[in-house]
């Protein structure tokens, strides 16, 4: 498995809000597949491999990230964030702080006070978004020296993803969710650009916010397969080397139909697979459910260890994914 193109695109910074060189990346991606996607009014990207397609797989690019709030009275930057940090994981991480002007700083994401040799607290310490802060790479010790950077409120602060393949064939890095999913529907596109099947993939841009797949769909819509990381964890059955099939999640079941087929294929077609039910999440597909959409939703993905931490997953989950996203398509349009 080539998993360039998953790499790259998980070392393109893309919160929520701040998407668009993904948008581009993915965008030119499906055109040099020979396909025409295009752009919603939101940023996300949508390309038909088909004409009145019926079947949409959907699957974000955005990521977690924070939006500077504040600059400190000593320089240093206060964070709100965008989507939910896991904030022991994500401290000590490198940043980029992206200003409006275009100019990229480097960083870190520290505990307030946080030498030991200083702060007996700083390993016991909670850890909130009000007691944590962006040491930027400059010499400043105060606003005005990080106002004269171009730094301002509203900034983007983007994480150090770490992206790493393992002989092993592991994929370790933060935001496979879902770039892992993206990375999917690359291969769907690229070994079915010629079928002229009725399928519409969807790459969506404000998942991690809530509303990423809320709209934009072909009105010929019937039927939604999303695509996102799958829980792994205890007392769940999702493992890296599966593709898990979703029954419910947070937002409540999903099509039973939907998944009676899933499950079906995966045992015809030998997929490495499981079915689970996720405690504390969401979906693209709860987010078109919630808009009001009329189509019936499915939601299958690799599993993904360490959800919006330091996240894995392995190359049999992302190829047993690919391979029952082709097999439904396949079943689904046989006739």
């Amino acid at each position: 498995m080539n998993t360039d193109l998953l790499k790259n695109l998980v070392n393109i910074d893309s919160p929520s809000g701040f998407t668009k060189e993904a948008c581009a990346f993915i965008h030119e991606t499906l055109c040099g597949y020979g396909l025409s996607p295009r752009f919603t009014a939101k940023g996300a990207v949508v390309c038909n491999l088909g004409e009145k397609p019926s079947l949409v797989l959907a699957a974000h690019v955005d990521t977690l990230g924070g939006i500077v709030s504040q600059i400190n009275p000593n320089g240093t930057l206060r964070i709100s964030n965008v989507g939910g940090l896991l904030l022991p994981s994500f401290e000590g991480c490198y940043v980029r702080v992206h200003t409006l002007e275009g100019k990229t700083l480097t960083g870190t994401f520290l505990l307030d006070n946080p030498a030991i040799h200083v702060n007996r607290e700083s390993g016991t310490k909670k850890r909130e978004i009000t007691n944590m802060h962006i040491r930027i790479d400059e010499e400043v010790e105060n606003v005005k020296d990080v106002e004269k950077l171009g730094i301002s409120i509203g900034d983007f602060v983007c994480f150090e993803p770490y992206y790493t393949e393992t002989k092993s064939g592991f994929v370790k890095s933060k935001f496979m969710d879902n770039k892992a999913s993206c990375f999917v529907l690359f291969e769907v596109a690229r070994q079915l650009k010629d079928s002229n099947v009725p399928v519409q993939l969807f790459f969506s841009n404000y998942e991690e916010v809530g509303h990423g797949a809320a709209a934009g769909y072909a009105d010929t819509i019937e039927e939604m397969l999303c695509l996102d990381m799958a829980v792994v964890g205890d007392h769940q059955a999702g493992r890296e080397t599966l593709c898990s099939i979703c029954a419910k999640d947070s937002s409540g079941p999903y099509d039973y139909e939907m998944r009676k087929t899933l499950v079906q294929l995966a045992k015809v077609n030998k997929i490495p697979y499981c079915q689970d039910i996720y405690p504390f999440y969401g979906s693209d597909g709860s987010a078109a459910l919630r808009a009001g959409n009329d189509f019936r939703v499915g939601l299958i993905g690799m599993g993904v260890s360490a959800s919006h931490g330091i996240e894995r997953t392995h190359k049999k989950g992302i190829q047993a994914t690919i391979d029952l996203c082709l097999s439904y398509i396949e079943d689904k349009f046989k006739d």
